[in-house]
């Protein structure tokens, strides 16, 4: 897999990050362009100017972690970030309305996918896996496809677990080709990894992707 870099994106959501981190964050994956950095929206505008005209994608999170917030100010977060640089909007659905029985979590992307898409920007949708059924997975999976998402991602990082081999073979098995999946939450190693890429993954989303390159030229360079 020559591209595996690419599969990398990059990510920094912890609660004690720091500046410096951020640098180090930024300079891997230049060095190794990697496909995106996730990073809170506190650091869009330094991420930005750093990244500069690279070909990397800059994505942030949105409602993040729960996704508790209302519409309205998700609708806001979007935007601020959309203009402070973000090519990617990582949003954490509204988990409490999905497990109310409501409809409100497709009225709610759908919303944030038009903005998105008339600003050309990509929307992945955090469904949290971890709390979820198989069953309650697949349709979550229809929802968000059919509300206009580009990648469903698993998780936040902030949950029981991380992304799973069957939870990606079972995203994967239901949606249409054209949605993406990122997996994410607790991918330290590269058999791991590739097991993901494997079942259908078309991102990784870890903290580990320098570490990850690294195990992956020992392997096969």
């Amino acid at each position: 897999m020559k591209n595996f870099h690419r599969f990398l994106e990059s990510t920094l959501l912890r609660p004690t990050m720091t500046g410096q981190e951020v640098d180090q964050l930024i300079k891997d994956a230049i060095e190794e362009q990697f496909v995106g950095v996730c990073v809170p929206p506190f650091w869009l505008k330094k991420a930005k100017r750093e990244l500069k005209d690279e070909d990397i994608q800059l994505v942030t999170v949105i409602g993040f972690p729960l996704g508790y917030s209302d519409t309205a100010s998700k609708v806001f977060e979007v935007k601020e970030a959309v203009k402070q640089g973000a090519d990617e909007l990582d949003l954490v659905w509204s988990q409490t309305a999905f497990h109310s029985g409501m409809n409100w979590p497709k009225i709610e992307i759908a919303q944030i996918s038009k903005i998105c898409h008339e600003e050309e920007r990509v929307l992945k949708v955090i469904i949290e896996t971890a709390n979820l059924s198989e069953s309650q997975i697949k349709e979550a999976c229809l929802i968000c496809q059919d509300a206009g998402a580009d990648f469903l991602k698993t998780s936040t990082g902030f949950a029981a677990r991380g992304a799973t081999v069957d939870d990606i073979l079972t995203m994967r098995a239901i949606l249409a080709s054209h949605v993406g999946i990122k997996a994410s939450g607790g991918i330290k190693t590269l058999d791991f990894a590739l097991e993901l890429i494997q079942a259908g993954a078309d991102r990784i989303g870890t903290s580990s992707a320098k570490q990850l390159m690294d195990a992956w030229r020992n392997k096969f360079s």
